[in-house]
């Protein structure tokens, strides 16, 4: 879906006065933390820790953001065929269940030997839930990329955020951002989570688990994502 040609500034951030937007699945480095923002007599307000930078963001608009568990609001079953179809799909699925406007981001781990894999299902590619998902995901990716060579390991993480008005909102401001590196062969590093440890960074020399939280934060996926929709929001 193109964006190019939107109105930004018709998202009417200044008409949003005691209405809130609702963040469905932030889906950060595959774990979910889920949100809601709000806009509240011109009052800024804080959020948890999974969201800090969405929050940063949207603060400098006048946002709010708490979780969106609050509301008791669950997740969508996510049928859409690209990253950008998830977000809309999860930010339509909140406006609707609301009424209010919606922000939500899809996120995931793309590997140009895998034809894409992990993918959209980088969360749960090893068909794993609860505590053992994420080191039977790095388990699964090491496996499936055994006998690749160093020279095609290329990845990337990929972020995504859509914001909407409302439910059918024709114009949805759409945010994306990667972060290129390339696949290791053994884990390296004890910070993060997800693929973290499997996650090399060329820019600095070292796996995103090797990396101080801030550090990560400044040259992450979604970090870009959110510098995106920072400018877009700003036109």
């Amino acid at each position: 879906m193109s964006h190019d040609h939107h109105d930004h500034r018709s998202l009417g951030i200044t008409s949003l006065n005691k209405a809130f937007v609702i963040g469905i699945v932030l889906n950060a480095g595959f774990v979910v933390a889920e949100f809601i923002a709000g806009f509240w007599y011109n009052s800024l307000g804080l959020i948890s820790d999974a969201g800090h930078n969405l929050g940063d963001v949207l603060a400098d608009f006048g946002f709010e953001v708490i979780a969106q568990t609050d509301l008791g609001i669950e997740s969508p079953e996510e049928t859409g065929l690209t990253f950008v179809e998830n977000a809309i799909l999860k930010a339509r699925y909140a406006s609707e269940k609301s009424g209010l406007p919606a922000i939500a981001d899809d996120s995931g781990l793309v590997v140009d030997a895998l034809n894409g894999a992990p993918g959209l299902y980088s969360a749960r590619y090893a068909g794993v839930d609860g505590d053992e998902a994420d080191a039977k995901n790095r388990e699964k990716l090491l496996a499936e990329l055994a006998d690749v060579p160093t020279e095609r390991r290329q990845a990337k993480f990929v972020s995504t955020i859509v914001l909407l008005q409302h439910p059918s909102d024709p114009s949805p401001i759409i945010a994306q951002g990667e972060c290129d590196g390339q696949i290791i062969y053994e884990e390296k590093g004890q910070n993060g989570f997800g693929y973290d440890s499997l996650f090399f960074s060329p820019e600095k020399d070292c796996t995103f688990a090797e990396l101080e939280t801030v550090e990560k934060k400044k040259i992450s996926h979604r970090a870009k994502a959110l510098a995106v929709l920072k400018s877009k929001l700003s036109v």
